[in-house]
């Protein structure tokens, strides 16, 4: 199983709005996680999204695949294909200082 690391003072990132609900006791773990490690709610919601997305295989084969699927140009015609997007990149990008989750 890996190991889940937050790295202290590292929550220099650029980040898009994503609006959601949590859980009240979730919310005041990501406080805690926080504060312990000298960073921001952002980035530490951002960690712990990155990590759950990197521990789940059939998602990660489902990514894999789109983007195989993407890259190949179909047979004998010449097309140009863009990269695929996650969602949040896809989204608009938005004044982060107003942005708190």
């Amino acid at each position: 199983m890996s190991k889940f690391k937050i790295e202290h003072g590292a929550s220099k990132v650029n980040l898009v709005l994503l609006k959601t609900n949590i859980e009240d006791t979730i919310s005041q773990d990501i406080d805690l996680l926080a504060s312990w490690s000298n960073n921001d709610r952002k980035y530490i919601v951002n960690e712990l999204l990155r990590f759950a997305l990197t521990q789940e295989e059939d998602f990660l084969k489902h990514k894999a695949s789109l983007t195989a699927t993407a890259t190949r140009p179909a047979s004998g015609a010449r097309s140009v294909t863009a990269p695929i997007k996650s969602a949040i990149e896809a989204a608009p990008k938005s004044d982060t200082t107003a942005a708190h989750i």
